[in-house]
């Protein structure tokens, strides 16, 4: 009951902190708005008001799901990229010595840094966006999967060859589930940082979508809005991570026990 209760108490803390902020005349009202005037513009986006339709004729709720289903059709595809790669990097030396540099080279590059150059590639509709996500996504599976196919103790794979199990026998029933704790929070974490480059992959025409909503509400000035949307994506963040969690949970119940 009182851990339940501390995520509401800070919660009912933040927005009293947050009302005194807008109230105190320190900033205008286009800097910090009011929650109320933030609540009166969730009402706005999610229904039809003044004859206009949600947000530039849609709802916030079509534009979160069409942000998702970016997510999971780039996410998708980097995801089950950086798994095969993992698994081949884990497994064959020479891979490994071939790729490594290029995915961490990759991984440390900002979404930004290439997203105008997808874009001068592919246009301006849904490749780029797509291609973008999935690129942000693929170096976190493949440095956990590679790492964590590279930990399997080599006891279990000369066990599995003496009893005359394959090269791809050993692959599947060893290195696969021994490997697949790890793998899942890498999946976790590629949902996080393409989570993280929704917006940036909607800056160029993004509407419809919740970033897109965003780029365009602050090209207005109109941060109520601009506060709605970031926390349409915090909060839907939050449930997939807790999706994600529950999963990792059930496929692999053994992990943290002792």
């Amino acid at each position: 009951m009182r851990c339940s209760a501390l995520p509401l108490g800070s919660l009912v803390l933040f927005l009293f902190l947050w009302q005194l902020l807008a109230v105190s005349g320190t900033w205008s009202e286009t800097l910090v708005p009011p929650p109320a005037k933030v609540w009166r513009a969730f009402i706005d986006v999610s229904t039809t008001h003044d004859g206009v339709r949600g947000y530039n004729g849609t709802y916030l709720v079509e534009h979160l799901g069409i942000s998702l289903r970016r997510i999971a059709f780039g996410a998708g595809l980097g995801i089950a990229a950086g798994v095969v790669f993992g698994l081949l990097m884990g497994t064959v030396g020479w891979v490994r010595s071939l790729f490594e540099p290029w995915i961490t080279f990759l991984r440390t590059l900002p979404p930004l840094a290439y997203f105008s150059l997808l874009i001068i590639w592919l246009g301006i509709n849904e490749e780029p966006k797509i291609t973008l996500l999935a690129v942000a996504a693929f170096p976190p599976v493949a440095v956990s999967t590679t790492t964590a196919v590279a930990a399997v103790p080599k006891a279990l794979t000369e066990a599995a060859r003496a009893l005359g199990a394959s090269r791809w026998d050993v692959v599947r029933d060893v290195v696969i589930p021994s490997a697949l704790p790890e793998t899942l929070t890498g999946v976790r974490l590629a949902v996080g940082v393409a989570y993280s480059s929704l917006v940036a992959a909607e800056l160029v025409n993004g509407l419809p979508g919740i970033g897109g909503m965003v780029k365009d509400a602050a090209n207005y000035n109109n941060t109520p809005v601009v506060l709605v949307g970031i926390i349409a994506i915090g909060i839907s963040g939050l449930i997939i991570d807790g999706l994600l969690l529950r999963l990792e949970r059930a496929v692999v119940p053994w992990r943290g026990r002792t």
